[in-house]
């Protein structure tokens, strides 16, 4: 059996390519002491399940020292509370993010040695267990609104020598001290939270995503109090901010009325069904313009697709590739909206999100397109 840091080595290979200072940090820390075991979807189960791993003896770091995002909590029940007998079925509520994801934030947010760094999310441990190691344990604060998970992250990181200032706190409320050069979040927000901005020092930099969509955002203050930035290349997505102990349901009492419902109106589809999973930057732009639709999807086996978009206030649409149509209902019209998005996009040249730029302030969190002639609010 190999030592855990030949496994460690092997990743930090993997996910430094293209940032090199952090290296070390990854090849030097012990995430299987972080993970100790987590969940995974049980394949075909319905209602769609989980069940708890453990490292496989004959290669017990090949799974926590892999680029893959662990999953430590579903609902309320972690996966150190649990035994091998219990499937839960709520959403993920905790996990280790893949460290390929952690690592590209970290280069987004280039602190120096001097730096005091604020990690929102502080889930298993793993960001500030990185920023720590290359910077010091005490220019580093991680916040998490969970108290298993703060405690259990303080014990594990000291477990190997790791002591940084680690709270319980509400990342969308006060937080720990109100001056840090950076900010990172390893949970979404939308808006960014007034509390961060005025946290950051002029100059520091501020690196998160935005809830209900894929759009990762660097951004800087500057001499004026705004900061400013820009979108980031690729998708990355992390779990919302929340104050209870679990998500909100999904939207299935909808989804029962959505499926096969004639609807209060139907008309034609004007053209092919869209795919807001592959085409994830229409998805983004249609969450930020008609926040919290929940989509669906699914495929017949002749290939033929259905597209249902549910509310929580009942209004529903479903689309369908076979008989070319869509049936709405309820209060709003969701798959207007969806068009209405669409063409606007196409209108604009299917621009990349990267081009747009991020403006925030106290009052006011805005996206730009880059002709300036589109601005979606936070």
């Amino acid at each position: 059996m190999t030592d855990w840091t030949d496994a460690a080595r092997k990743l930090a290979d993997e996910v430094t390519a293209a940032a090199p200072e952090w290296h070390d940090s990854v090849s030097s820390t012990p995430r299987h002491q972080l993970v100790p075991r987590w969940w995974e979807p049980i394949p075909d189960s319905y209602p769609f399940a989980w069940g708890l791993r453990t490292p496989q003896p004959d290669q017990p770091w090949a799974e926590v020292y892999a680029d893959e995002t662990l999953v430590t909590r579903v609902g309320s029940l972690h996966a150190d509370s649990a035994d091998s007998s219990d499937r839960p079925t709520g959403l993920p509520t905790s996990s280790s993010t893949l460290p390929g994801l952690i690592v590209r934030m970290l280069h987004l947010l280039n602190p120096d040695e001097q730096n005091r760094v604020l990690d929102v999310g502080t889930g298993s441990g793993y960001s500030a267990a990185l920023l720590a190691h290359r910077l010091s344990d005490e220019q580093v604060t991680s916040i998490d609104v969970d108290p298993y998970l703060v405690d259990a992250a303080r014990s594990r990181l000291a477990a190997f020598g790791r002591t940084p200032r680690i709270e319980v706190a509400d990342a969308t409320g006060s937080l720990p001290d109100t001056d840090y050069d950076r900010i990172i979040a390893t949970v979404s927000v939308r808006p960014i939270p007034s509390a961060w901005l005025d946290a950051l020092r002029l100059g520091g930099r501020l690196v998160t995503t935005i809830t209900g969509t894929s759009l990762l955002i660097s951004a800087e203050k500057h001499a004026d109090g705004v900061v400013r930035g820009r979108v980031q290349p690729d998708p990355a997505t992390f779990m919302r901010t929340r104050r209870e102990t679990d998500y909100a349901a999904r939207l299935d009492h909808v989804y029962g009325a959505a499926r096969d419902q004639p609807g209060d109106e139907t008309r034609q589809l004007t053209g092919p069904l869209p795919d807001l999973w592959e085409d994830w930057q229409l998805r983004c732009l249609y969450e930020l313009d008609s926040p919290d639709i929940e989509n669906r999807s699914a495929t017949r086996e002749d290939g033929s697709q259905l597209l249902w978009l549910l509310a929580a206030d009942g209004s529903w649409a479903r689309a369908d590739s076979e008989t070319e149509t869509v049936r709405q209902s309820g209060p709003r019209r969701l798959w207007d909206d969806l068009e209405r998005v669409q063409a606007k996009w196409t209108a604009a040249s299917r621009f990349p999100l990267q081009t747009m730029t991020v403006e925030l302030t106290a009052n006011r969190n805005t996206l730009t397109s880059p002709d300036g002639n589109w601005t979606l609010e936070l």
